[in-house]
């Protein structure tokens, strides 16, 4: 009897089932560049095989075509456990998948990390643990803190720390990251983030640049972060380096005090609150913008610096990505020097507060276990407009049940009703409560 014939067909490269990802991990890649087959695949193919024999079946392709693999699993909504697998320590790859060369570990400033990281943002890069991007890093979580930190290689959650130094939580700085490594089943909510700046002064919650499913996203986020919180950790690349001063300009005064470099673009932004903004805005009130402030310029970025910091780049004649409101080296360079031409009068326009509408804050700052100043000013005009009866000692600046209901309960005096009266401000919901 002649000896069965079939085709031996691995399993997806791509499968993310926990057993392919095992075996992925600890067996070796062949040298043709295949990875090797998950060992079920081969029990499969020798049944298949004996049945064949014993039977005088047909190929037994068809046996292994019908190995089970995990469904993909669509990106999970925020505060539910992240589902991002990761693949294994590996060299950049090159045109066509290839391995690059090894390189040593860069030194890199704080805002060439938040840039580098706001490139695949703005990509929106697929979450894979098994591709790799145009720049030759592995499209998952490691991957990305590996591009965003220009390491050499692509780096795992098991392996990152080794380029770092672990730090407190007051320590850290945007470009720093947040990392989890589950060691005894590194496949289980192991993860790690990017750490962008704090989204207020409580430090409760900050922006992380994180790689997950379905692509690379920018967002608030609880600290440390979803779940797992208290099993984060901070850590600090080994590589950072201070940003480099600004020139001096030709023509600078013997003897002046020397300008306040640019402290890089990581310092100005939503989210940002540092003493740099404080000093922009201070420098925008001297040159003509001070009608975007209703009460002078302080340390958090708010609404008002984008629009003063855009009127003044207006003013040099800037359009488009160069008049964006966020300062960069040009702009700051004008204004610590008192180039360029002031922002003419009337041309910021008046602030939104200045009729008592207060700009909205944002979703985040709105939430189980915020505990910040809008929460306060919140709960205050609800009670202005009659619906204090919610509060059994009166508003403070922790979100509770008694905000949430009292913000239902105006919602549904403007006839919403489902999601829209769901209690969370959003906003439109912000903008009649305080008209």
């Amino acid at each position: 009897m002649e000896s069965p014939v079939f085709e031996e067909i691995d399993p997806a490269s791509d499968c993310d089932c926990p057993g392919c990802v095992h075996w992925r991990r600890v067996l070796p890649h062949s040298p043709a560049g295949r990875t090797t087959a998950h060992p079920a695949a081969h029990r499969v193919l020798a049944l298949a095989a004996v049945a064949s024999a014993a039977l005088g079946a047909g190929p037994a392709a068809p046996a292994a075509a019908a190995l089970p693999h995990a469904p993909h699993r669509p990106g999970v909504p925020a505060g539910e456990e992240r589902d991002t697998p990761q693949g294994e320590r590996a060299p950049l790859h090159g045109p066509g998948g290839r391995p690059a060369l090894a390189g040593k570990p860069s030194a890199i400033t704080r805002t060439e990390i938040i840039d580098r990281a706001k490139t695949w943002v703005a990509a929106k890069v697929p979450y894979s643990m098994t591709a790799y991007w145009s720049d030759g890093y592995r499209q998952d979580c490691s991957g990305y803190v590996s591009m965003a930190w220009k390491l050499p290689g692509n780096e795992w959650t098991g392996s990152l720390a080794q380029y770092a130094e672990p730090i407190s939580k007051e320590e850290l700085q945007p470009g720093d990251i947040l990392l989890f490594h589950n060691a005894a089943d590194p496949e289980k909510g192991s993860h790690v983030t990017i750490f962008g700046g704090w989204t207020d002064d409580t430090h409760r919650s900050y922006l992380a640049y994180e790689q997950t499913r379905p692509h690379t996203r920018r967002q608030a986020t609880p600290y440390a972060y979803w779940s797992d919180s208290d099993r984060y950790v901070p850590y600090r690349y080994k590589g950072v380096t201070p940003e480099e001063p600004a020139p001096e300009p030709d023509g600078g005064t013997p003897g002046a005090p020397a300008a306040t470099p640019f402290p890089g673009a990581a310092y100005f932004g939503p989210g940002a609150h540092n003493k740099y903004v404080t000093l922009l805005g201070r420098m925008l009130v001297a040159r003509g913008a001070g009608g975007a402030y209703a009460s002078g310029p302080g340390p958090r970025w708010t609404d008002a610096d984008r629009r003063a910091t855009r009127a003044f780049q207006l003013a040099q004649g800037w359009t488009g990505a160069d008049a964006d409101g966020l300062p960069g080296p040009r702009t700051w360079e004008l204004l610590v020097t008192g180039e360029g031409r002031d922002v003419e009068g009337g041309a910021v326009g008046p602030p939104p507060s200045s009729h008592g509408v207060p700009g909205y804050p944002g979703r985040a700052m709105f939430r189980p276990g915020a505990d910040n100043a809008y929460v306060t000013r919140l709960g205050k005009q609800l009670v202005r407009k009659g619906f204090g009866r919610f509060y059994a000692v009166g508003p403070g600046p922790r979100w509770s049940e008694a905000d949430r209901r009292a913000v239902e309960a105006f919602q549904r005096t403007q006839g919403w009703r489902g999601g829209a009266a769901d209690g969370y401000p959003g906003p439109e919901t912000w903008r009649r409560l305080f008209s």
